[in-house]
């Protein structure tokens, strides 16, 4: 990840897992809001994740040896020397891959208090839920 650029830098949030990704978008974010987080399910892979109410969309970005890529919905594969180049691909609203949710804003974690962080991520450690 140190090799990667500021934007991918400050929209990581690590080993988090999915509910806390959700909570997250729900809370800091709005409608094209993103964030990038560790794959649950595959090792070495990324999952780009983007609200767009009332859901958060996961795109999993896997390395080859042709670079990261990101398989869109007609199963094109798109290779791009960087995370931090394919993502501002998919910024870019005439360039969106089919099938994938425009990119408007990232969730930058160093703008999220980091006791939120946590305390979203031990909710979803503990089982925890907020509805009461």
């Amino acid at each position: 990840m140190e090799r990667e650029g500021p934007l991918v830098r400050s929209i990581y949030y690590g080993r988090i897992g999915s509910e806390a990704t959700e909570r997250l978008l729900e809370v800091f974010g709005r409608d094209g809001s993103f964030l990038l987080r560790d794959s649950e399910t595959v090792q070495g892979a990324y999952c780009l994740c983007v609200r767009k109410a009332p859901y958060v969309y996961t795109y999993r970005l896997e390395r080859s040896a042709g670079g990261w890529y990101l398989q869109d919905l007609r199963d094109t594969l798109l290779r791009f020397a960087s995370l931090e180049s394919l993502i501002e691909h998919c910024r870019c609203t005439s360039a969106t891959p089919v099938g994938i949710v425009p990119l408007a804003e990232p969730l930058d974690r160093t703008r999220i208090p980091n006791s939120s962080v946590q305390g979203i991520v031990y909710m979803e450690m503990n089982g925890s839920s907020s509805a009461q």
